[in-house]
């Protein structure tokens, strides 16, 4: 790439911004003849981080997969791949029982209205998340999500017209339609995934011991979160260049049809400067946002920690990597934008 000593300026500079102790990405063009990744502070190039909620790009990549292979549909109610007494109650609306009525695609669209275990306040109680930013590290099973979920009021009826809600809820239930068809562990189908791709740096969180990654960081603190990110089983530590091996791998078709790719872009706000396709997720910033310079939409997904894995359709450019702080996400999308910025 022609514009090295911008990117190297750009990832130098990052570490200079509040709280931002280390950054690594990757950019790489579509037909692969030029790739560059760089990295400061205490991440280099191999550094394994947490991906965070890049993980829902890789549960949604293997639905779309078994879509694809006929062996479950769009519109297969979640009933079909959950235990009646797991869904019993799990979506109770304004006194009536819609869990029945929960699809594939509502949860592969943030279209379900399940309530969201991790960033939704339960009554009289404190919301997951906020114990995690204030340094409680505590497990989230699938049984105890069901629980805290059917203990707390739904967002609205599953697909109501014009609705999405950004929830953890829905890629949680995910793990189970994916293992009562694989009839394998979704920690299984993953690491197939990594083996599949040749991510070699890649695994599921399982060991609370491990300490072969760096820690993301909450402010000024890092923020060792393993008895969360190992009870879920589809937490996901990885690199910048394995990360770009997947986003590639998704947008050539290797889990969904590349002719078909099109029609998962069925966009719905979730919150600025997000939407929410089928599986997917789109950053866009609108033209009188940046007068100057138009932003391109990118495509794929981001986490909250920092980390990206974007596709940008109008330069046929991949970006990957992470600035590894929870406190300030965006971060990220600004570092992004100026490398683009920088190669005009």
């Amino acid at each position: 790439m022609n514009n090295i000593e911008k990117f190297e300026k750009i990832i130098q500079d990052v570490i200079k911004k509040n709280n931002i102790y280390g950054a690594v990405f990757n950019i790489s063009n579509g037909d692969q003849s030029q790739t560059w990744i760089g990295a400061s502070g205490n991440m280099n190039k191999e550094s394994k981080y947490y991906i965070a909620s890049i993980n829902k790009f890789f549960i949604s990549s293997i639905i779309l997969r078994l879509i694809n292979e006929k062996k479950i549909s769009f519109d297969d109610s979640i009933s079909r791949y959950i235990s009646k007494d797991s869904l019993e109650g799990l979506h109770m609306y304004k006194g009536k029982d819609y869990s029945d009525n929960i699809t594939i695609q509502h949860m592969l669209t943030q279209t379900s209205g399940l309530p969201c275990y991790l960033s939704d306040k339960p009554a009289g109680g404190v919301a997951g998340i906020k114990e995690l930013e204030a340094g409680r590290d505590i497990p989230w099973p699938t049984d105890k999500v069901i629980e805290r979920v059917k203990n707390m009021e739904p967002h609205f009826i599953p697909g109501s017209n014009g609705r999405a809600k950004y929830v953890d809820t829905n890629h949680q239930l995910l793990n189970l339609v994916i293992e009562k068809v694989m009839e394998i562990p979704v920690v299984d189908a993953i690491n197939s995934l990594f083996y599949e791709l040749d991510m070699q740096n890649s695994h599921v969180c399982q060991d609370p011991s491990d300490k072969d990654y760096i820690f993301p960081y909450y402010k000024g603190e890092e923020r060792d979160i393993s008895q969360f990110i190992t009870s879920t089983n589809n937490d996901i530590i990885s690199t910048a260049e394995d990360q770009m091996k997947f986003i590639k791998a998704f947008f050539n078709g290797q889990f969904y049809p590349k002719d078909k790719l099109k029609e998962l872009e069925v966009w719905r706000p979730i919150f600025f400067p997000f939407m929410y396709g089928i599986g997917i997720q789109k950053f866009y910033m609108p033209r009188y946002l940046s007068p100057l310079k138009a932003v391109p939409d990118m495509i794929g997904h981001c986490g909250s920690t920092g980390s990206v894995a974007f596709y940008i359709p109008d330069l046929d450019i991949y970006i990957t990597g992470t600035t590894n702080q929870q406190a300030s996400p965006n971060i990220a999308f600004q570092t992004i934008i100026k490398m683009i910025h920088s190669m005009e």
